[in-house]
C-alpha cells in the first residue's frame, strides 16, 4: 500500500498553545526574527502564524499551555488533496482522531480543511489543506 507521503508534499507548520499569545508573538518576532504572517479568529480566541525560512509555527490562545519540554501540540503536513489523503488514511487503518475532515473557515484567505492521525507515541500528525 502507498505511504501517506504520497498525499502530502511537505511540512506545513508546527502547532503549539501559547500561554499569552501577544507575548509569544513578540518573542518570536522581536527576539528570534520570525515574521508574523497572520493572526486569525479561532472561535472566541486568536491564532497566529509565525515564519522563519521554511519553519511556520501555528500558535493559539484559549487553552492551557503545557509549560514543559514537549509542548509542541502537532506537526502538520501540507495535503493538497485532503479528501484523497483522508480516504487513504482510512484504507490504511490509521488511528484518525476525527470522524470526518474538519474545517476552520477563518484561517488564511479561504480557510483550511484538515484531519489528525495519532502516531505510536500518541503524537498528533495533522494533514492540512489551505483552501
Amino acid at each position: 500500500m502507498r505511504p501517506m507521503s504520497d498525499y502530502a508534499k511537505d511540512l506545513q507548520h508546527s502547532g503549539m498553545v501559547a500561554r499569552d499569545l501577544d507575548e509569544t508573538i513578540d518573542f518570536y518576532t522581536d527576539k528570534l526574527g520570525f515574521e508574523l504572517v497572520g493572526i486569525y479568529p479561532n472561535g472566541e480566541n486568536r491564532c497566529a502564524f509565525l515564519r522563519l525560512g521554511h519553519l511556520t509555527i501555528e500558535t493559539w490562545e484559549g487553552e492551557p499551555a503545557p509549560m514543559r519540554t514537549g509542548a509542541i501540540n502537532h506537526w502538520a503536513l501540507d495535503a493538497p488533496d485532503i479528501d484523497a489523503a483522508y480516504e487513504h488514511a482510512l484504507e490504511m487503518g490509521l488511528n484518525i482522531r476525527e470522524d470526518s475532515i474538519q474545517s476552520i473557515p477563518t484561517f488564511w484567505q479561504h480557510g483550511i480543511r484538515y484531519f489528525n492521525v495519532i502516531g505510536p507515541n500518541q503524537e498528533t500528525i495533522e494533514f492540512c489543506q489551505i483552501l
